[in-house]
């Protein structure tokens, strides 16, 4: 599951769901700003697509209405893509996180909670 890739249309109609819950394609397809809004038989088979790829499935029928849940959660999504994006640097996390020094895009805070979260992953693997 966590190997899911998608594409940015996917990513948007993912977000429809993680931030509202159970929808049909038509309410998905309303989540989209109106002047970029895609066709509907666009987003009914990027949703199909997304089900054969187990991110979302039917949960009921309301009619002629399919209503989908997300499977994929934010957290595996986001997982997979900063591995994506890690791989293009050999697997090391340095360089990104010294572009986002530089970019002023990381902070002290930020780097001490990252230091808290490497202590108290250490700890348990310790504690195993």
């Amino acid at each position: 599951m966590a190997g899911v890739k998608l594409s940015p249309l996917e990513t948007q109609i993912m977000q429809a769901l993680w931030n509202q819950g159970k929808l049909c394609v038509r309410e998905i397809l309303e989540t989209f700003p109106e002047d970029r809004r895609p066709a509907y038989s666009t987003v009914q088979t990027t949703v199909y697509r997304l089900e054969q790829k187990g991110a979302v499935r039917r949960v009921r029928k309301i009619s002629n209405a399919h209503i989908f849940e997300a499977v994929l959660s934010r957290e595996q999504a986001r997982g997979r893509l900063i591995d994506d994006l890690l791989s293009l640097f050999g697997g090391r996390a340095q360089p990104v996180m010294a572009h986002l020094a530089e970019t002023g895009k990381l902070t002290l805070d930020d780097v001490r909670e990252t230091e808290e979260l490497l202590r108290r992953l250490a700890k348990k693997g310790r504690s195993k």
